[in-house]
């Protein structure tokens, strides 16, 4: 019996503690303010943001604010972050969600951004081998963090018209995770009916850009994931051109990021 005691004692205990910490948080994050020139930093460099009408940008600034009191923006070895590079990681984090109110991402608590691309071993001086990764979501040690070069966050927004984005690149490997397995099948999008189709299809363009090529990033084909990941981007950057020269894989994709209400 006094042993019992003891555990519930401290069970109780326990539960008091995590209750004051996840009070303190809520509170942490409600009172988290953006810099007062974020919506004009938006505005200027976001052209998904400037897309949308009032309301929506009200609720994307929101979703930016909410992401930025829950995520840590580090720069390492000295790497100097400002305003607008976390401003640009926060709205690389929501266009992929925008369409999901309550997405928020559990499985990231930092991101990592570094001065110049680097190679597998984070190294990023003149020198360095293979110093050509732009982003990465870590694993192992680097567990919940996601690494980013400053240059290829700037540019993926300061260069629309190239239709690359290494921010939105690495969101949509994180939701592709979410799920448990990082295999360019993102579960928590796609519904079971579009799944089939979606592999399918996604089989069949990486075969015909090996054998052939394509106006999609030849990167796309290196595995399912990376197929996911160019293709969201393409999805985000220059939807037109992609309805236009891939109608099909720009359906599966309108359904997996912009779902419509099912009918009553």
């Amino acid at each position: 019996m006094p042993g019992l005691i003891v555990l519930l004692i401290a069970i109780s205990l326990g539960l008091i503690l995590y209750f004051v910490r996840s009070s303190k948080e809520r509170k942490k994050i409600a009172a988290y303010q953006l810099p007062l020139n974020a919506t004009q930093l938006l505005n200027e460099h976001v052209p998904f943001y400037q897309k949308l009408d009032a309301e929506k940008k009200a609720l994307f600034t929101e979703r930016v604010r909410d992401f930025l009191a829950r995520t840590r923006i580090t720069g390492i070895s000295g790497t100097q972050i400002d305003d607008l590079d976390r401003l640009l990681v926060a709205a690389g984090a929501i266009i992929p969600i925008f369409a999901f109110t309550d997405w928020r991402y559990n499985n990231l608590d930092e991101v990592l951004v570094y001065e110049n691309s680097f190679n597998m071993d984070y190294h990023t001086h003149a020198n360095a081998p293979d110093r050509n990764i732009l982003g990465m979501v870590g694993n192992g040690a680097l567990n919940r963090k996601m690494l980013l070069s400053k240059p290829a966050i700037r540019s993926g927004f300061m260069d629309a018209e190239n239709g690359h984005n290494t921010v939105v690149h690495e969101f949509a490997h994180l939701i592709d995770k979410a799920d448990g397995a990082v295999d360019g099948v993102p579960e928590y999008l796609l519904s079971k009916q579009y799944a089939a189709p979606w592999l399918k299809y996604m089989h069949n363009e990486i075969q015909q850009m090996r054998q052939f090529g394509s106006d999609i990033n030849p990167y796309a084909a290196t595995n399912q994931a990376e197929f996911f990941a160019v293709m969201s981007e393409y999805f985000f950057e220059r939807p037109e051109q992609l309805e236009q020269n891939h109608p099909e894989l720009y359906c599966l994709l309108q359904k997996m990021f912009t779902p419509q209400p099912a009918s009553k």
